[in-house]
């Protein structure tokens, strides 16, 4: 995948990335693999607008996108077609089994039409191929990976992403996989997973260029509290961007929210399966 530029004949122009879309190999989707969802608006049931700066956006067509697998062991399947998915960041591909069966997936780096994969434990180590944690090797690379054993690919799915696995407890059915975050996780060896890593990792390089582009996805312009009035926020005063006025700053119901407060919850119920966590310190509960 390769990322175009475009020349600056306006200033949004300029510095205004976006994709080539050379692998897409066909651009229709399979019908019978869609749905359309709506949108709500970002409003509940009962009318009010529970996300702020989102309106409208492009209408779209959700791709039912196959994160099991498993139903399919000893099936073999072949890469029909590569295409977008306006749901996601990462490119998925139609995959034709042998029994007849069509499916999507998420596309990994490197796919090629024509690419067989498959999902057993005694699939090849190769690309694509979804294997029980326990059957894959230390060093290799996966996504979609399972929280709790036989569910769905629920981690590293993002376009680019993928986990490693740096070790395994056998005594007691452990794999160490360490995240994009470099926080290593405890994971069951019978939890699924995907060998290779998510494609579309150009996507990073994207720049977005102007406000109408946000606007096609949803996005209206977010305007900070000091630039607005009292009556609507509570560090809104006098002109713009000038000093909130208070020692802690507020959300805008006026609830403090200081800087740096953590949201992740203390002691929470998945802490038990933190090896190492991002900042790289040792969980006590772990460094025995």
């Amino acid at each position: 995948m390769w990322i175009k530029t475009y020349k600056p004949y306006t200033p949004s122009r300029r510095f205004m990335t976006w994709y080539t879309f050379d692998e897409i190999t066909k651009t229709e989707p399979e019908k019978s693999l869609t749905k359309f969802i709506g949108s709500t608006g970002w409003r509940n049931h009962h009318g009010r607008i529970t996300t702020r700066s989102r309106w409208g956006g492009h209408k779209r067509l959700y791709r039912i996108i196959d994160f099991k697998r498993y139903d399919k062991i000893g099936v073999p399947g072949k890469v029909a077609s590569i295409e977008y998915d306006p749901y996601r960041t990462a490119r998925i591909a139609l995959i034709n089994y042998k029994d007849g069966e069509k499916r999507y997936v998420l596309a990994w780096k490197g796919i090629k039409v024509g690419d067989v994969i498959e999902t057993w434990e005694n699939a090849p180590l190769e690309n694509g191929c979804t294997k029980r944690l326990k059957d894959i090797p230390e060093g290799f690379t996966i996504y979609a990976l399972e929280v709790t054993p036989n569910t769905k690919g629920k981690l590293l799915r993002s376009a680019g992403v993928f986990g490693t696995i740096t070790g395994k407890d056998e005594n007691q059915g452990l794999v160490f996989v360490k995240m994009p975050s470099w926080e290593v996780r405890k994971f069951h060896d019978r939890c699924w997973a995907t060998i290779g890593q998510v494609g579309n990792e150009e996507r990073k390089n994207i720049v977005i260029g102007k406000a109408g582009r946000n606007r096609w996805k949803g996005r209206k312009p977010h305007v900070l509290g000091v630039n607005m009035n009292p009556v609507d926020h509570p560090h809104g005063w006098w002109e713009a961007h000038s000093s909130i006025g208070m020692k802690t700053p507020k959300n805008f119901v006026g609830k403090p929210v200081p800087y740096g407060k953590k949201t992740r919850k203390k002691n929470k119920w998945s802490d038990k399966f933190i090896v190492q966590g991002r900042k790289r310190k040792l969980y006590p509960q772990n460094s025995k």
